[in-house]
């Protein structure tokens, strides 16, 4: 087996081990199991393409978020562009015949969606009154929260992913951590 084969096994074999927890991100951008699952695929195929300008030694985790989150921002931008047309009554209409459309938590408050077995995992694996009071932060301070707390990236690879300064990342995840915190305490 040649060289060039065995480093791109290496670094297809190393950016797998960051599924998970695209996923988990990719699931919180688009609040869909398949659009996230579609996300984290092309977030893949991206990073594949893009191999040989990943500086070795550098932190392939904060890479593969920022291409992400490049990648959402970009599919929010194209689809603020073109929007599609249907017909919401009958997509609700054929929701109700098959009986698998429960409300989410998720988006604006009375919004529904399909409940995948991956959705109920993340949704059942977190506290319900913790999940609530995630779920109640605006996106800019839950999405900051979430990959310094749960992530665990640092305020550097955030910055870098979300492509902000690092003080606006100190800022958010200061007060997005205030906002949690209270809206915990108003729930107990």
């Amino acid at each position: 087996m040649s060289t060039k084969h065995s480093e791109d096994d290496g670094f297809r074999a190393a950016t797998l081990e960051f599924l998970d927890p695209l996923y988990g991100a990719a699931l919180r951008l688009t609040r869909n199991a398949d659009r996230a699952q579609d996300l984290v695929q092309d977030t893949y195929l991206k990073a594949i393409r893009a191999q040989r300008s990943f500086a070795q030694g550098t932190n392939l985790k904060a890479w593969l978020y920022t291409i992400l989150q490049n990648t959402w921002r970009n599919r929010q931008r194209d689809g603020a562009r073109s929007r599609v047309e249907f017909d919401s009554e009958a997509v609700e209409r054929s929701a109700e015949a098959v009986g698998r459309l429960r409300p989410s938590g998720y988006g604006e408050p009375g919004s529904q969606r399909f409940e995948t077995p991956e959705s109920l995992l993340m949704r059942d694996t977190l506290n319900a009154d913790l999940q609530a009071a995630i779920d109640g932060l605006a996106a800019a301070f839950r999405e900051v929260v979430w990959l310094r707390d749960v992530d665990e990236l640092t305020y550097q690879e955030i910055a870098d992913v979300l492509d902000i300064p690092i003080g606006t990342v100190m800022s958010r995840l200061s007060r997005g951590r205030k906002q949690l915190y209270e809206a915990l305490v108003k729930r107990a």
